[in-house]
């Protein structure tokens, strides 16, 4: 099984998706003409303009739902990861996936808002539904829904729930060992999965509503937290920033780990943190009360950034400042290129950071990486558990299928006891091919999207022509723009013009 999963994870992750995001990423850009550089100040206000609804949540709300995705280990293992396995350069390549990653990030979350559907009084949206719509290809939506099910639901929680025991089990220590069918597991990590499924549960069963509260007070406390701790050991070792910045850019362009090592690591590892084209955003950025789609296209784009130029940035300085890596080469005899840290050290798992902070705040550094990303991961399941449910609900209403949704809350809570007493590895191997999957669906999807109808460019323009003008109340009319499909805002322009 092991095998058959690398070589399934080789597969979808081969040169052509790696090619395939970056080209994506430089392909909206260009059409958009940067807009996530020209319009960084409007996605700053646009933050807070947003209020939320009966039916659907405020900006700022599916800001914090889709960071809650987007920030998780793969901001902290999945850093170390890149490091340990592409060396510094990749770190680099992370960055511009995150600069190009949030055009895409642009496109698919507009047209998540601009295909979305009103579903028994709560706002849906994401790849299926935009691919049934946009493209009129009902059965590439059908199986966008059923890979993110698989990838959200099975997979992916348990590359969490796996670095939340991981770590706290390195904090507190492993405990009375205990041997399971899943081999031995410390009484830490059983009383850490125990308190998880618990708060799980609570939040879950209460919607999108109960997760989105919880989200927007806990995902910008524990960035910034993060954050600060990253800047305290910056200004604590300020005259290596300037080297360590030189050194990843020379690296990227270098054969420390190999050319393609640092490209590969870095891509995979960036679009598996930031989710730019994984088609995942979406999903949070229909659930928004907008009055234009391109708003909240734009606030997506802002999430990007956060997760990678800012998040991702910290973890890579802290390991790298402090020398606390390995990097492992790619020959047959797995010889380290670089070595710091003892050999046995999991270089996929949070103990890079970990050791970093370690070195320079004592145990008090260790136990605050295994906090960060106790919340850092309990987050990313709650988004994951959206994501499904939401895809649970396309198939229900594409399909006729009575599928309740309750199962989807049980499947999450036992994957997520599967992936704590599992092994680190295997687990990571299976989200990568959950991720790829997605990856491949919704990259190939938008661009098919531009091609037919460019509804991102359309709205994109028709909302700077109103901002140009400085309308009071902006309105989107998809039939003036030629946008077919957009069933939700013809409706919503109908009652306005009623109104009036």
């Amino acid at each position: 099984m092991q095998a058959f999963i690398d070589f399934l994870n080789g597969v979808i992750w081969s040169p052509a998706l790696i090619y395939l995001c970056l080209g994506a990423g430089l392909f909206y850009s260009i059409l958009t003409r940067f807009a996530q550089v020209r319009h960084f100040k409007e996605m700053w206000s646009l933050l807070f303009n947003s209020t939320p609804s009966e039916k659907g949540i405020s900006s700022f709300q599916a800001l914090a739902v889709s960071l809650s995705g987007r920030v998780g280990t793969g901001n902290i293992a999945g850093v170390a990861a890149a490091i340990g396995f592409g060396g510094p350069g990749a770190v680099f390549w992370m960055w511009v996936v995150a600069f190009l990653g949030a055009s895409t990030a642009y496109a698919e979350s507009t047209l998540g808002q601009i295909y979305k559907v009103n579903d028994n009084g709560q706002y849906r949206g994401g790849p299926a539904y935009y691919f049934e719509k946009g493209l009129r290809l009902k059965w590439l939506g059908v199986l966008f829904a059923l890979a993110s099910i698989i990838a959200c639901g099975v997979f992916l929680p348990g590359i969490q729930a796996n670095s939340v025991g991981n770590a706290v089990a390195q904090v507190f220590g492993p405990g009375e060992i205990i041997a399971t069918s899943f081999g031995e597991v410390g009484t830490t990590k059983l009383v850490a999965l125990a308190v998880i499924l618990v708060v799980l549960a609570f939040i879950i069963f209460g919607g999108i509503k109960r997760i989105a509260n919880f989200t927007q007070i806990i995902v910008p406390f524990m960035a910034m937290g993060y954050i600060v701790m990253a800047l305290i050991v910056v200004f604590l070792n300020v005259d290596q920033v300037p080297g360590i910045f030189a050194m990843i850019i020379s690296d990227a362009f270098s054969a420390q780990a190999g050319f393609g090592a640092a490209i590969g690591w870095g891509v995979k590892r960036g679009v598996y943190s930031n989710e730019a084209g994984q088609g995942t955003g979406p999903h949070a950025a229909a659930a928004a009360e907008v009055k234009h789609p391109s708003q909240q296209g734009l606030v997506q784009a802002f999430s990007v950034y956060v997760d990678t130029l800012f998040v991702c940035t910290a973890t890579a300085l802290m390991i790298l400042i402090t020398q606390q890596y390995n990097v492992q080469g790619t020959l047959p005899d797995g010889q380290f290129i670089t070595q710091n840290v003892p050999a046995d050290v999991i270089i996929a798992s949070p103990a890079f950071t970990q050791m970093a902070l370690q070195s320079i705040f004592g145990d008090f550094g260790s136990a605050f990486v295994g906090i960060a990303l106790f919340f850092f991961a309990f987050t990313t399941i709650l988004a994951y558990y959206y994501i499904a449910e939401t895809n649970v609900a396309y198939l229900r209403r594409a399909l006729k299928l009575n599928v309740p949704l309750t199962l989807v809350k049980l499947l999450i809570m036992f994957m997520v006891a599967y992936g704590t007493v599992n092994t680190a590895g295997y687990i990571w191997n299976l989200g990568d091919v959950g991720v790829g999957l997605m990856a491949w669906l919704n990259i190939v999807g938008i661009l098919a999207i531009f091609f037919m109808a460019r509804p991102t460019m359309r709205a994109l323009k028709d909302y700077e022509d109103q901002k140009a003008a400085g309308v009071e109340e902006y309105t989107f009319d998809p039939k003036a723009l030629g946008i077919k499909g957009a069933d939700f805002w013809e409706k919503r322009l109908e009652e306005q013009q009623k109104n009036k």
